[in-house]
């Protein structure tokens, strides 16, 4: 439904069942497998290796200068300005580095522009405001890589500029005191992937030195964990240290406003993962930021009375519960104006209009580009200009595409997957062509890819219990990088199907092997899913526990779902994997392998049907005929085996052309030993079955 194809990762049964032995739980065995993980030595490497070390600030370019001028502002008494984003990574660094400067005795204020009347980054009216406060160090964090005329300003009115950023460069670098930044081509930082808050953290552990490293990075985690999962940093190397320090310190719930709202957001209790701050307290954070009330969020993180951190987080998620509406609105008028254009579904999509929210267009552009495959540019017009955000899809690096652009624009920057951008409203019907010739020359005018990828085929639900889906806690934090694992259930029986949460979401019983599952698939109706209680379908899931009420039961978070395949189309796609040279699942190559009576039965039919020539037929038929021949069931992958294996022994030749079998019998002279075959020895292996001897003439 979703997506066209899924592509689902080799399995590796031997391997597994060796980490099995290690004392690693199946499921996530079979995980770990799938990710290429597939021994003790690589397992501990990767959760227990260099990742554990922090690397060193100072080989971030600029950061000794970064360090000498904060610390002549500190010494001197200089008043310092945190300017921030007012996005999650943004709210977060200008916490942390609001929080330390000022234990460190810095008379400190902090700034996040207003979403709505001021945009992204460093602007001139707030240069001015911070100047007329007495400031004379900006410390910018999760922005300014892009900023122009603002440095200059600042320096005329006798302030300094030091950047911290982690987003891309332009080709030409601000004029600052220090530009720290990961990105910039002359950095030798050898890890690339760190959020803003990563990078304003490196700032303060500059600034403490080596001996205070644990202490900071004890006391900051937290915010810097929130940052990095909320902006979709990859959770690798560095970044995944962090965040795992982080979710411990986050447990502890040692701030009061971040206490709060856990509380208020129903996590108080239950332990705080990565999809805990994804999906629960990013949404409500940034919710403050998109809406124009980024202070709440900041007051939050910094404040330490319990009663003011309750009162700003029901203020929070009461913001999330407005932004959740305004959103709906504007995604259903999108649907609405793409459903009515002429022609097929677009490459990208282009939508404009002047009474959209610029705070929220970002996650709609999300969601339209998860629903039809393609980049997505939303544009909130004001006047003659307009202020966008940007979604990509299928890889398409977005801050490439605007960067060739750059002549029909008056500003962009972000990432390859999200992006901001200004544009004039006569530009924006030259900006949608353009951008369709940049779709149709990434792709060589094909689709963009719409791929899922699949970690593990589960063969038998009994692997979904309790105690396995929980042992997945074991791979956490999960996120970019290490993403949560994606599972697959075929032909599984749809018990019952109702919308729920307002007719937002579709919550289903499926049934498979006499096991009831329940499952919820979000963002998706049953009439958009198109299903109704009876129908078989594959679906692609998460494997989650959902706790109500005190009761603990295993949900299938839903990623997409199909019609079933039919039985032959299952084991047609099990033998072009195990010819390609993959394994299979214990199970699933005993459902290949024939016993003598398959070979039996199709020698018997071929050699009547062969009686006066070669036979041409299409596999499916054969198998089909031979069945009703011998009154038995079907087994499709078998004959397939059972041809594959007569033609490798020479007791028939078969050609395949156009999806047609043509087959003759050979002249042999004894018996043949089928069990001799390597494909019959391979699917031995693979299921663990010992050989039980046969002979075909």
């Amino acid at each position: 439904m979703r997506y066209k194809e899924w592509n689902c990762a080799p399995c590796a049964p031997a391997a597994r069942s060796a980490l099995e032995r290690d004392g690693v739980p199946p499921l996530a065995a079979a995980v770990l497998c799938a990710r290429g993980l597939d021994t003790m030595e690589k397992v501990r490497d990767f959760f227990q290796g260099e990742a554990d070390r922090s690397l060193d600030p100072g080989l971030l370019r600029d950061m000794d200068r970064a360090v000498a001028r904060v610390r002549r502002a500190l010494e001197g008494g200089e008043r310092i300005a945190v300017y921030g984003d007012y996005d999650v990574d943004g709210i977060t660094a200008t916490a942390l580095l609001t929080q330390f400067l000022r234990r460190e005795g810095g008379d400190v204020v902090w700034y996040i522009p207003d979403r709505l009347a001021e945009g992204y980054g460093l602007n001139g009216e707030a240069v001015s405001a911070l100047a007329a406060d007495g400031v004379k160090l900006i410390v910018t964090v999760d922005c300014g890589i892009t900023v122009g005329p603002e440095a200059e300003q600042a320096r005329a009115l006798g302030m300094d500029l030091v950047i911290t950023d982690h987003h891309e460069c332009k080709d030409r670098l601000p004029d600052a005191a220090a530009v720290v930044d990961p990105h910039r081509p002359d950095c030798p930082y050898p890890f690339k992937h760190l959020a803003g808050v990563g990078v304003a953290l490196k700032l303060a552990l500059a600034l403490g030195g080596p001996d205070r490293r644990e202490e900071l990075l004890e006391e900051y985690a937290d915010l810097a964990a929130i940052g990095t999962v909320a902006d979709v940093m990859k959770l690798v190397g560095e970044n995944r240290a962090l965040v795992r320090r982080g979710l411990r310190v986050l447990e502890r719930r040692e701030r009061p406003g971040l206490a709060m709202l856990l509380r208020e957001a129903g996590l108080e209790g239950k332990p705080v993962t990565s999809g805990a701050i994804g999906y629960v307290l990013s949404p409500r954070i940034n919710a403050s930021g998109r809406l124009g009330c980024a202070g709440l969020a900041v007051e939050l993180l910094l404040t330490g009375d319990p009663a003011r951190g309750e009162e700003l987080a029901r203020q929070l998620c009461e913001l999330n519960r407005e932004r959740q509406s305004i959103e709906g609105t504007i995604l259903r008028q999108c649907v609405t104006r793409l459903a009515a254009a002429p022609g097929p579904s677009p490459r990208v999509i282009v939508l404009e209009d002047e009474r959209w929210h610029q705070g929220v267009v970002g996650i709609v552009a999300s969601r339209l580009a998860e629903k039809y495959h393609c980049p997505a540019f939303m544009i909130c017009l004001d006047g003659d200009r307009g202020k966008g955000s940007c979604r990509s899809y299928g890889g398409f690096n977005l801050f490439a595409a605007l960067s060739r652009c750059g002549d029909l624009l008056e500003g962009f920057g972000g990432h390859e997957l999200a992006a901001g951008f200004t544009v004039r409203r006569e530009n924006i019907p030259a900006l949608r062509r353009r951008l369709e010739e940049l779709v149709n020359e990434a792709t060589g005018g094909e689709p963009l890819p719409s791929v899922l990828e699949v970690d593990v085929e589960i063969d038998d639900p009994a692997l979904l219990s309790l105690e396995n889906v929980e042992s997945l806690e074991l791979l956490e934090p999960c996120g970019a990088g290490m993403e949560r694992p994606v599972f697959t259930l075929a032909g599984a029986e749809v018990l019952s199907a109702a919308d729920v949460g307002g007719g937002r979401h579709l919550k289903m019983k499926l049934s498979r092997g006499g096991q009831v599952l329940d499952a919820i698939f979000f963002s998706v109706t049953a009439r958009e899913a198109q299903v109704v209680p009876g129908d078989r379908i594959d679906a692609a899931f998460q494997a989650q526990v959902n706790e109500f009420r005190g009761r603990r039961e295993v949900q299938l978070q839903l990623t997409d779902l199909r019609p079933a395949r039919t039985r032959a189309q299952w084991e047609s796609q099990l033998f072009r994997r195990v010819m390609d040279g993959m394994d299979l699942e214990p199970g699933q190559a005993a459902e290949l392998l024939p016993g003598r009576e398959a070979f039996s039965d199709l020698w018997r039919y071929l050699r009547r049907q062969t009686a006066e020539g070669p036979v041409e037929t299409e596999p499916a038929q054969l198998s089909r005929s031979v069945a009703r021949a011998c009154g038995r069931r079907e087994a499709y992958g078998r004959t397939l085996v059972c041809l594959e294996v007569m033609d490798e022994l020479g007791l028939i030749r078969q050609e395949r052309r156009a999806g047609r079998l043509t087959i003759a019998l050979n002249a042999v002279e004894g018996k043949v030993d089928l069990e001799q075959s390597r494909l019959m020895r391979r699917l031995r292996s693979l299921s663990g079955t010992a050989a039980g001897g046969g002979e075909e003439r």
